[in-house]
């Protein structure tokens, strides 16, 4: 079992105040994997005060010096990316070219950020009071950024990155599903690039201690903003938390992503890509195809070549390069994939492939003639389930996308392109594609998503929304003479009076 016992606080590596440790387990094997130090609240208070006090300094440096220390941080990453893969098997089940993949967009996260650090600019807009208007941007100071389990490595330095380049530090707590390759091993890439001391902490902790170590890096007071990715009702909590305490927030949660395939699709292309995005990665992310919505007219054929591919894919062994479909993350989360399926069922719902546990995994399943008052219409199925909906039209087909409490993507498949958009156009959703997967990222584009799916964005010019604060400074460049009332008297009127 590897140790990974100590928490990375001021550029030192220490144990938990409390000496403690957790078992990190393997998904697939089911046996502890790792040691982790388990952080506490104490912990947690000081990788903040280490943060707060190396933010000036580090504010301080030119854009482009931080750019290159970023830059030498995506260097390390190219040169541990089998290491980084092989914790990313072993600690979430992924699948090799799942692990591959984080690996080419963490890296891709850290030099977008890089070039986001130049790309600040103060403005000069016009002013009717005769004044010279700067807006500029600066860090907000000491960013909470906290990581799912699902993609780790990625979503973990999306937020450091973004932030640590646009001059702030961060307190980074992981999952505790992926204490490593969320943080942790994060860590260690910062600490062989230079990065200097303070800039990123990293405070791992068991879900013993999740809601306390939580709790400070919203509240404490030197704390500015929080990025959080993760499950709706934790980022409810965390924002009601965060307006108390007037701190900015960003979220990225859940959702219950819609693959519409419209009665035109090349078939072709429509069913790789809704197979791949309903299950890449056992169907554990986010923008994953969760509901299929097809046009009638075409709905048997879709149907029935996506149903033969989704059984042909192989779940198991995820170090294995033709295992497509790996463990569910936890017992648990296996156990609520089953009741989900054997409820549908039980009320009338028609299992086409797959249904059932087989170990450490779900098997791919497809159901179908699922209505609005089964949990697996209206819950999201995090995991390898998918449903497929038939609708009469492309009208039908944006009612039913709509149909749900989350936005975050959606895909539309079909040949004409301008009618894609503007049924694109009509979706709830902060992200929609166009005769490609829902299952979609660019660094430098904002990532985000609506109503329960949640607020704010990542990437680009929404990582420069997140993480500084605008400021209006002026010079009065033009007389500009107060109101009589409130002038010094003159000494005429002096005598007078």
């Amino acid at each position: 079992m590897r140790l990974h016992d100590t928490l990375y606080i001021g550029g030192t590596w220490r144990p938990a105040a409390s000496g403690a440790t957790f078992t990190d387990t393997n998904p697939w094997t089911g046996e502890p994997w790792a040691a982790v130090a388990d952080g506490s609240a104490a912990d947690a208070a000081d990788a903040v005060d280490a943060a707060a006090e190396a933010q000036p300094s580090w504010a301080a440096l030119p854009p482009s010096q931080r750019a290159e220390t970023l830059r030498r941080v995506a260097d390390q990453i190219e040169a541990r990316r089998a290491d980084i893969a092989e914790v990313l098997i072993a600690e979430i089940g992924s699948i090799p070219s799942k692990a591959q993949h984080e690996c080419n967009l963490g890296a891709g996260n850290v030099l977008a950020a890089a070039d986001l650090a130049t790309q600040v600019h103060d403005e000069h807009p016009h002013s009717a009071l005769g004044k010279h208007n700067t807006l500029m941007r600066v860090p907000v100071g000491v960013v909470s950024v906290v990581s799912p389990w699902n993609a780790p490595f990625i979503l973990s330095l999306r937020g450091v990155a973004n932030a640590v380049a646009l001059g702030n530090t961060v307190v980074l707590k992981p999952s505790e599903e992926s204490p490593v390759s969320g943080g942790l091993l994060i860590a260690q890439l910062f600490e062989a690039a230079g990065v200097p001391a303070g800039v990123l902490n990293v405070v791992s902790c068991s879900r013993n201690n999740v809601a306390d170590v939580g709790d400070v890096l919203v509240t404490h007071e030197s704390v500015r903003a929080i990025s959080f990715t993760g499950s709706e009702a934790v980022g409810r909590s965390l924002a009601a938390l965060a307006g108390q305490h007037l701190k900015k927030i960003d979220l990225e949660l859940g959702g219950s992503d819609a693959c519409v395939v419209l009665a035109d699709a090349d078939l072709d292309a429509a069913v790789d890509g809704a197979v791949f995005g309903a299950f890449h990665h056992a169907g554990q992310i986010c923008m994953s195809s969760k509901r299929i919505v097809v046009e009638d007219a075409i709905a048997d054929e879709f149907t029935d070549r996506f149903v033969r591919q989704v059984a042909q894919l192989k779940h198991g062994d995820p170090s294995r390069d033709d295992v497509a479909v790996g463990p569910v993350i936890n017992p648990g989360q296996v156990a609520k994939l089953q009741a989900a399926v054997d409820d549908a069922v039980a009320q009338g719902a028609t299992v086409l492939t797959g249904g059932s546990t087989d170990g450490a995994c779900f098997e791919p399943t497809v159901l179908t003639d699922v209505t609005p008052d089964m949990a697996a219409y209206r819950d999201e199925l995090f995991g390898p389930v998918r449903v497929i909906h038939r609708v009469p039209d492309a009208d039908a087909a944006v009612a039913m996308a709509n149909d749900s409490d989350y936005g975050l993507s959606a895909a539309v498949w079909t040949q004409d392109v301008e009618r894609g958009l503007e049924i694109a156009r009509r979706l709830d959703t902060g992200m929609a594609h166009v005769n490609g997967p829902t299952v979609t990222a660019e660094p430098h584009i904002p990532f985000g998503g609506m109503k329960a799916s949640g607020m704010g964005r990542n990437g680009g010019e929404g990582a420069i929304e997140a993480f500084t604060e605008l400021r209006w400074l002026s010079v009065q460049v033009e007389p500009r003479p107060v109101p009589p009332l409130f002038r010094a008297p003159t000494d005429t009127e002096g005598a007078s009076s």
